[in-house]
């Protein structure tokens, strides 16, 4: 087990006196997330108040649950959510790079695929492509509260190994009478420069002596965000021969590979400028005709419109090309030099959308005094892309004849310096970087994304309480429809119509690229803070239009009825219009139906004298996978005339393919809470979850890739057999409540995950098929998910909350230490290597003031080095799946309002205003994959109630 007085975490703790947002308590009795009519018994107006509350329900609850609440309604501490849950111990946030949003959460180690997120008790469906719910698309501006069960409620759900997320939203009998509530905003980032609006408003009103009741808000928040990126795409293990260490390697001396080590794949530096768009929409009616009776239907709406420009230079790098080669003491290649490198001038308009909306109808019924039903069902459809929204990339750029002898080197650790560029320009030739008169078109990458998610559920709960005693039984059923494809112009090999670079290059395949086209330069200065190698990369990066591109090179005709220069015929059947083809490969429709049946039992009763609660139950889930795709298989490669680098392939006749499959597993759980004394409480839980499968490991096809590069021949095969993910679980918590909004508490966990997914990489030949490069059967790295090893993972989480009596001042702290028996092992080359992903030492500390309508938050946030996941952009590795790590990070937040009266309050906030960057490497620290560098944003804004 890791020790508290590390370095990094005493750091950190250092660092960390800071705050924000309110802190984690916990919801009554281990089901009482799904019943957000407790909420309504007290009146949260400010921070201190909003802690007390999340305390008071840590304190009653048998299981070990956190909640994070409203100061007030419509006054949630983030304008994100998974950025309030980061204040909750052992839960940790990960980021998008391009935006520095909040997008998903790590619990205990265990990602967004491990965690279940549900909306007032209910599954919500996703169109992002896997498990996982991408909480930039939550709005958080009108949520009630959050509920993190890092113990499962079985009458919920036993699907989560992480934790069960509860987004618990009000309804208008949590307050009766009229409320009303607007705000608006506006923010900017400070390397975008523009003002974006937020604005929302918020009524809720009962009628008929508060027996009917009707609450509906709407929210709109648009943000805009420039992120300056330098990435190495995948670093690639395989091995060298002995002459590549000088300038001199014929290809026979080629064959005689003896050095293991890992280059860079390709080199780049982009901006990419952000547009994110969001409204978020809800209504909710209650009815309660009689007291033994309330019927509730609501309808929750969400979209977010992401449209991202990028714009930046990328260089592409095959290990026998390279020559000069020196390797460190792990075998990375710091620095080499590559005849004949082409340049690529990138640029890339990406439109994505994905709208949500759930219907949902809740009876609760009281049949007597003892015994009372809840029928819950629900309706809800995700989509991405409804409207045929997608990417439209493309490279221009200089090659062939004007192909650089260049190489990257790495100067340092991937946290402060990034690979630096020996030299760049045609023939070497820096003052001609971005001449016009040798730029020509060379890829056309078109891509749409169309997912869809489909759920449709029903739960019915009996309840019976009697003399301390409370009985729950039920079932529930799940029919969940996934269906993904993709459209492309790789399936058609459009991408190659003018590909090439043109003339100045010495191609007869592409054209110059009109002037007209170019918008501007981005200047590298200061491109990414802290970190050394800038002055190494080129000053600008050319900003142009691909879609205009795309309409010159249209409107040059088609080739196939009269001759067009610069068409690099042979390619395609390309016609005068860039079109997409559907990718048969990319096809998945994928049915999980889940029936389960729980039962449950809970009383309280003196033990030794002492008050102690038992909680005790078994949930059984049996579920059945339809699992249908579109399969082919190889037949031919090609290599491209227009890039030498590139390779075709040819199909055999695509086939439709379904599999069935089923699992069912019994899941206890068992929550125990003795209350020592007044203050102080012990609890002790165990339980058994599961997680499913991704969706996309589901894929019952072998998908092998259409345009892979000379030397990268890859191929992913699904396996819809997969079985689930299964934990057994152990908590033992002690908690000290020593004053009035004061705590302090020690969690030891330990879960013991079986049935582990990992992806098991061969490297093999497929039907035959001949590698043109070599005259040879061609070699895939081919990769599959298995089933296979199991994992414990264990570890400590400290909290303390604090207030000092009435002075106004708090702070709210804690420290999360994890281990696993099974750490990544960096020295270890086989194929079939393992670890848990995710695991990182976190800690958050939070100070802040409120009083006489005076509030001020300062928060910190710090992550430990973690694994993300195995694999990386570009990942050809003979090793296998070569990891993904994420550098530490330490993000501080501020925050005030003052409150003018008791209906207007005005507010600022300012989010990493240390203008912390976002960095992540491969095996080795110095082998840099990515740094973002995302800015600081700040936000001002006011808010009125009545």
């Amino acid at each position: 087990m890791q020790s508290l007085t590390r370095n990094g975490v005493l750091r950190a703790a250092i660092l960390l006196a800071l705050a924000s947002s309110a802190p984690a308590g916990a919801q009554e009795g281990s089901s009482a997330p799904a019943n957000t009519s407790e909420l309504e018994e007290v009146v949260v107006t400010g921070i201190r108040e909003s802690l007390q509350r999340n305390l008071d329900m840590k304190r009653e609850a048998t299981g070990v649950v956190d909640v994070i609440s409203s100061e007030d309604i419509g006054k949630f501490p983030d304008s994100n959510v998974a950025a309030s849950l980061q204040r909750v111990p052992g839960v940790s946030i990960q980021r998008a790079g391009t935006r520095g949003e909040p997008t998903g959460i790590t619990v205990r180690g265990f990602g967004g695929d491990f965690n279940e997120t549900l909306y007032d008790g209910r599954r919500i469906s996703t169109a992002a492509g896997g498990r996982s719910v991408d909480f930039s698309t939550v709005g958080a501006d009108f949520v009630g509260a959050l509920a993190v069960m890092k113990t499962p409620d079985i009458t919920l759900s036993s699907s989560s190994i992480g934790a069960t997320v509860n987004v618990m939203f009000p309804k208008p009998f949590d307050a009766p009478g009229p409320r009303f509530v607007t705000s608006a905003s506006g923010s900017m980032q400070d390397e975008a420069g523009d003002i974006k609006p937020t604005a929302g408003v918020l009524f809720s009103n009962t009628f008929a002596n508060d027996t009917f009741g009707v609450l509906a808000d709407v929210i709109y928040t648009e943000r805009s965000t420039d992120t300056n990126r330098v990435f190495v795409s995948g670093w690639e293990g395989g091995r060298f021969a002995e002459c590549q260490r000088t300038s001199f390697c014929p290809p026979g001396a080629l064959a005689n590979r003896t050095i293991v080590g890992w280059w860079q794949q390709q080199y780049g530096a982009e901006q990419s400028q952000v547009n994110d768009e969001r409204i978020d929409g809800r209504i909710a009616f209650q009815w309660r005709p009689s007291d033994r009776m309330l019927l509730t239907v609501d309808d929750n709406y969400s979209r977010q419109k992401l449209v991202t420009e990028t714009y930046g230079f990328a260089l592409w790098f095959n290990r026998d090309d390279l020559r000069n080669v020196q390797f460190d003491g792990n075998g990375t290649v710091i620095d080499f030099i590559q005849p004949g490198t082409p340049m690529d001038l990138n640029a890339g308009i990406t439109d994505q959308v994905r709208e949500t909306n759930q219907i949902g109808i809740n009876l609760k019924l009281d049949a007597s005094d003892n015994l009372s039903f809840d029928f819950d069902a629900s309706y809800a459809k995700s989509e991405q892309n409804p409207d045929g929204e997608g990417v439209d990339n493309a490279d221009i750029g200089y090659g062939g004849a004007l192909g650089t002898a260049l190489g990257v080197r790495v100067t340092g650790d991937s946290s402060d310096a990034f690979p630096q560029l020996t030299t760049y320009g045609p023939a070497g030739d820096q003052s001609r970087y971005l001449d016009p008169s040798v730029i020509g078109s060379h890829v056309l990458v078109r891509q749409q994304q169309e997912n869809t998610d489909e759920l449709k559920q029903a739960r019915i709960t009996a309840t019976w309480k009697q003399d301390g005693l409370q009985l729950d039984a039920g079932t529930s059923f799940v029919d969940d429809n996934f269906q993904l494809q993709q459209s492309n112009t790789f399936t058609n090999n459009f991408w190659q119509a003018y590909s090439g670079y043109g003339a100045p290059s010495g191609r007869s395949s592409g054209v110059i690229v009109p002037t007209d086209l170019y918008r501007g330069t981005i200047g590298t200065g200061g491109f990414i803070p802290g970190f050394a190698g800038a002055g190494a990369l080129p000053s600008q990066l050319l900003v142009y239009d691909p879609r205009g591109l795309y309409s010159y090179l249209q409107g040059l005709g088609n080739p196939q009825a009269q001759n067009i220069p610069g068409f690099n015929y042979g390619c395609c059947s390309y016609t005068g219009s860039l079109d997409l083809a559907l990718d048969p490969g990319s096809v998945q429709d994928i049915t999980e139906e889940t029936w389960a049946t729980f039962v449950r039992a809970k009383f309280d009763v003196d033990l030794a004298g002492r008050p102690f609660h038992f909680s005790a139950g078994v949930r059984n889930e049996r579920t059945h996978v339809e699992s249908s795709g579109v399969g082919r298989l190889p037949v031919l490669l090609t290599q491209s005339a227009a890039d030498p680098t590139l390779l075709s392939t040819t199909y055999s006749d695509s086939q439709p393919i379904t599999t069935k499959s089923k699992y069912s597993y019994l899941l206890p759980s068992l929550d125990m809470k003795l209350e020592i004394t007044p203050e102080v409480h012990a609890r002790f839980g165990a339980s058994r979850t599961l997680t499913r499968p991704a969706i996309n490991f589901l894929n019952p096809v072998l998908n092998v890739g259409a345009l892979p590069r000379v030397g990268a021949l890859t191929a992913n095969g699904g396996n819809p057999a997969l079985k689930p993910y299964l934990s057994d679980n152990f908590d033992l918590a002690v908690e000290w409540y020593y004053q009035q909004n004061s705590y302090a508490s020690a969690n030891y966990f330990i879960k013991d995950v079986t049935n582990f997914i990992v992806q098991g990489t061969q490297r093999q030949t497929i039907n035959g098929v001949i590698d043109p490069t070599t005259g040879q059967a061609a070699v895939y790295t081919v990769s599959q998910r298995v089933n296979g090893p199991d994992a414990t993972v264990d570890g400590f989480e400290f909290a303390w909350q604090h207030v000092f009596g009435d002075t106004g001042f708090g702070f709210n702290a804690n420290v999360t230490l994890v281990d696993t028996d099974k750490p990544f092992n960096r020295n270890d080359i086989s194929q079939s290597g393992f670890a848990v992903t995710g695991l990182a030492d976190s800690a958050n500390l939070v100070a802040f003031y409120d009083k006489n309508g005076f509030e001020v938050r300062v928060a910190g946030n710090w992550r430990d080095e973690y694994l993300l996941q195995f694999g990386q952009n570009q990942n050809n590795s003979e090793f296998g799946a070569e990891p993904t790590f994420v550098n530490s990070s330490l993000q501080i937040d501020v925050s005030t309002s003052y409150q003018f009266t008791e209906q207007l309050n005005v507010f600022f906030e300012a989010l990493n205003v240390t203008n912390e960057t976002m960095s992540t490497h491969g095996r080795f620290d110095n082998q840099l994959l990515d740094v973002f560098a995302y800015g600081r944003r700040y936000a001002l804004g006011a808010r009125f109630r009545m």
